[in-house]
């Protein structure tokens, strides 16, 4: 299995590497009033991947800052209340548990 992960990884480098290689020739990408970047297709696809990389993720730190102060409010509250008593016997070792899901 770890030999099939490493070709799998090298089949797509190499994948990458011949289409960088094949997109050698410069592409010019127009900007508003008239400024334009005249560059190698490849680096111009790879600045654009990049770009939406940044966006993508900084789209998601709101969310994780949420849920991030969520659960260290609930860590907070789990740890200041009292333990509750068992009101029922614990389960035998050998006890099917229910099936649980998302």
């Amino acid at each position: 299995m770890k030999y099939l992960l490493w070709l799998l990884k090298a089949a797509i480098f190499f994948t990458l590497f011949a289409f960088a290689l094949n997109n050698q020739q410069d592409a010019s990408v127009h900007f508003f009033f008239g400024t334009q970047w005249r560059a190698p297709m490849v680096l111009i696809v790879l600045s654009a991947f990049g770009l939406g990389l940044v966006v993508g993720v900084l789209g998601m730190v709101p969310r994780w800052w949420r849920h991030r102060s969520a659960a260290r409010r609930a860590q907070a509250a789990a740890a200041s209340a009292a333990p509750l008593p068992a009101t029922e016997p614990p389960l035998p070792a050998n006890a099917e548990l229910p099936p649980h899901g998302i």
